[in-house]
């Protein structure tokens, strides 16, 4: 994988877009936030970050970016969510709102493990990450309630919850691995921005 060709965009509006920037830097990879069109159509892959999902989706039509991020999505750009991230990529939540941006043929269910001080961590076996178990913070976690049959589940918890899903250039994680030391989702995820490209 040449990570020195590869440039990711981390949506930049609310949520902990720098630390996926470092993590994207420290790997070799050109990384920039975006808040336009224009900063989006930049990058080879974008990551939707965690963060409050509500804000996120009000500042996404505020910033004109819905329409264009689903676009991105579809033209077969590989796009990533992370917790928040994850609530926004679904097809439908539990919930009312936000309104997701129906990218990604499952339903979600927002803070599915309880408030703030029901965080917790874990060690995840994650498919198509080598290398044992990957180290997972759960913040105000979100899970995947129902799937459609072209999501792949690639990690569940004990009881089942599927907390990391596929669906072709479409990622997304109910965790935060930018809060780790531990890099191999982002270099996973580099590779799916670089089999994007070359397609």
């Amino acid at each position: 994988m040449a990570a020195l060709a590869l440039t990711v965009g981390v949506l930049a509006l609310q949520g902990d877009f720098a630390e996926h920037i470092s993590v994207f830097r420290q790997l070799g990879a050109s990384a920039h936030e975006v808040r336009t069109a224009d900063e989006l159509l930049r990058a080879d892959g974008l990551v939707i970050p965690g963060g409050e999902s509500t804000t996120i989706a009000k500042l996404l039509d505020i910033y004109g970016l819905r329409e264009t991020i689903v676009a991105y999505g579809a033209s077969g750009r590989a796009v990533w969510g992370t917790c928040a991230g994850m609530i926004l990529l679904a097809r439908d939540l539990i919930e009312d709102l936000p309104i997701p941006l129906g990218m990604m043929d499952m339903v979600v269910q927002r803070n599915a493990f309880g408030r703030q001080v029901q965080s917790f961590e874990t060690d995840l076996d994650v498919t198509g990450v080598e290398g044992g178990l990957l180290h997972a913070v759960f913040i105000r976690a979100p899970r995947v309630c129902e799937i459609g049959p072209d999501v792949q589940v690639l990690s569940k918890l004990e009881d089942g919850s599927a907390v990391a899903v596929r669906q072709g250039n479409l990622l997304a994680t109910a965790f935060h691995p930018e809060l780790t030391l531990d890099d191999r989702l982002h270099r996973y995820f580099l590779e799916l921005v670089d089999a994007a490209v070359r397609s």
